[in-house]
């Protein structure tokens, strides 16, 4: 790789976040003599070079042990999934604390969000590669292997095998795409009559917020700027979504199609691929079809012989940050900032990548256009509703035998997918993830649809001996951790939503603290700076809506509680002091 180094972020050299990635990888952590060499090589400051290192979670400025573990914490492909506790199996196999580092060096145990392996059960990521866990006895088997030294190369490689489980095809997932086809199309009939194609097939963004397709291209096309952009959005960090990774891993080829065509149409020269750091796993084998894509004459210079058509797309890794989901926040980070979000107004289309104009589409977006250019819009639109036309492929999870990737056309109800992935006894449903819609039996006959229940893609069962409660928490924690710490009532407020959930869950809660949730959640919805903020409190909402008995049967009769036990406070005192006897304890 190329390693002259830019102050231009648009420059071909390698991208500040692989640099850093290339030093957490070779020194177990980024010091501060490397921040200071990463902010001369770049021309940057080196508070901006630290405040990099300091957002994403996958770079740490403490040392990491050779074998670094972080376990999923989602409630798919988490480490209490299934009655076990893989975290504490660990620590006790281990010796080695969470969020420590072994004091020999050799191992350090972490959590992290969900990873994306929710359609395996309990998951891992090892020296960031990801790892299914199935009982006690792998844990052991990995703590023996770990302690010997055993290079991850010489591990049962069955471990690291990722499965795609393809339970039901559709409009999409059946087709059999011929690379190139769609980029003829697309040249065959002109830029201004493939966009009408795309306006006619009434295909929206497959994200979640649904905005149209067609339209977001034009406005971009339209806008005044010396270059347009292309970004795909493949950082699907949504707990419960996986469907990205099957797609990147088997229908690549029109995902870049799509991003190509759209190129075609607004007149970009350039594009990303924004890949999650979860799935850093799959880079290898993505650069590999973009090399074939570039030999093929389908990328690169004069595509498929047009003078005037010039397209390449490259891939930035991001490096664990669940706010670079949201479009204007990738962009930061393809800029080699922190993944904060923007104000929006101007938006991406007039002001985006380099205060350009920039499209920002997710993985299933642009594989869908390509579709659309091969087959016309008539065809799109024989599937769906009249607000939501085609089709949508969800990544179903939890307490169902046949977890997996569904492909539905939209209208499709949550009691078709419950039967068809075997949930017998589902007593929830959470669509969209976290950031979603809970829902109750009462409304199974709902439908997967713009108009009615929008989701870019999870879809999480949680079967009749689940404890929502406990699935509220852990949403509210992951939402704590994932705040990009911007704005105060997203910040402070998912902090406070957290401890007050844990509050009530500890038996310390009274009415108050459901007053004061509710209270809560209102100003995180109305006053967040980000979308993402907007709705880190859907899921407290919609448990205190539906299943309020959840909450309350755990209430005490006081009322009024304290909102913090100062006795657990005294804790790390006691531990100091090494006492535990009546005397250091409040009563």
């Amino acid at each position: 790789m190329n390693q002259s180094i830019s102050n231009n972020p648009d420059s071909k050299s390698v991208h500040l976040l692989h640099r850093l990635y290339a030093l957490q990888q070779q020194h177990l952590c980024i010091s501060s003599e490397s921040m200071q060499q990463v902010a001369n090589e770049f021309c940057l400051p080196v508070s901006q070079v630290t405040a990099v290192v300091e957002f994403y979670t996958f770079f740490s400025r403490g040392p990491c042990g050779r074998y670094h573990l972080l376990l999923s914490n989602c409630t798919s492909c988490g480490y209490l999934v299934g009655g076990e506790n893989f975290l504490l199996q660990f620590t006790q196999a281990l010796d080695v604390s969470p969020g420590e580092t072994r004091s020999d060096g050799l191992v350090s145990l972490g959590e992290t969000s969900c990873i994306g392996m929710c359609d395996h059960g309990s998951a891992m990521l090892v020296n960031g590669m990801p790892l299914i866990l199935h009982n006690a006895d792998r844990v052991n088997h990995i703590a023996q292997l770990i302690n010997a030294k055993t290079s991850l190369a010489d591990w049962p490689a069955e471990w690291f095998q990722v499965h795609e489980s393809v339970n039901k095809k559709g409009l999409l997932l059946n087709q059999n795409f011929i690379p190139g086809l769609s980029l003829k199309n697309t040249l065959a009939q002109g830029a201004n009559e493939m966009l009408e194609t795309i306006l006619a097939s009434g295909l929206r963004g497959r994200g979640g917020a649904g905005f149209s397709t067609g339209q977001k291209w034009q406005f971009c096309r339209q806008a005044e700027g010396a270059g347009h952009y292309v970004v795909c959005n493949a950082d699907e960090g949504e707990p419960g979504t996986f469907k990205d990774r099957l797609l990147l891993r088997q229908h690549a080829e029109s995902m870049l199609e799509g991003m190509t065509l759209c190129a075609f149409i607004i007149g970009a020269e350039r594009g990303f691929i924004y890949l999650r750091g979860e799935y850093r796993f799959l880079l290898s084998d993505l650069q590999t079809v973009l090399a074939a894509y570039r030999r093929a004459g389908l990328l690169g210079q004069r595509i498929l012989g047009k003078e005037d058509f010039d397209f390449d797309i490259e891939i930035v890794v991001g490096a664990g940050a669940y706010i670079c989901g949201e479009e204007s926040a990738l962009i930061e980070s393809l800029e080699g900032k922190p993944g904060i979000p923007r104000i929006r107004p101007p938006f991406p289309v007039t002001h985006g990548y380099l205060n350009q104009p920039t499209v920002v589409n997710n993985v299933e977006t642009f594989v869908a256009a390509a579709h659309i250019a091969v087959h016309g819009s008539a065809w799109f639109k024989t599937m769906g509703t009249t607000q939501s036309a085609g089709s949508k492929i969800l990544s179903v999870s939890g307490d169902c035998e046949l977890p997996g990737v569904y492909e539905y056309p939209f209208g499709v109800s949550v009691q078709q997918v419950l039967q068809d992935c075997q949930a017998s006894d589902a007593q929830a449903v959470q669509i969209g993830g976290p950031a979603g819609v809970l829902i109750g039996k009462q409304d199974f006959d709902r439908q997967i649809a713009f108009e009615d229940l929008s989701t870019g893609g999870s879809f999480m069962v949680f079967g009749v001996h689940r404890d929502l409660l406990t699935i509220n928490r852990n949403f509210a924690s992951f939402f704590a951790h994932e705040s990009c710490g911007f704005c105060t009532p997203c910040r402070v407020g998912t902090q406070l939503l957290k401890n007050n959930l844990d509050k009530i869950a500890e038996g310390r809660g009274t009415r108050q603290d459901i007053v004061e949730i509710k209270r809560l959640s209102e100003l995180i919805q109305r006053y967040s700076h980000c979308g993402l903020g907007h709705t880190a409190a859907h899921h407290v909402i919609d448990g205190l809506q539906r299943f309020p008995q959840v909450f309350e049967e755990n209430l005490t009769q006081q009322s009024f509680m304290s909102p913090f036990d100062l006795d657990k406070t005294l804790e790390e005192a006691r531990q100091i002091t090494q006492r535990d006897d009546a005397a250091a304890h409040l009563k």
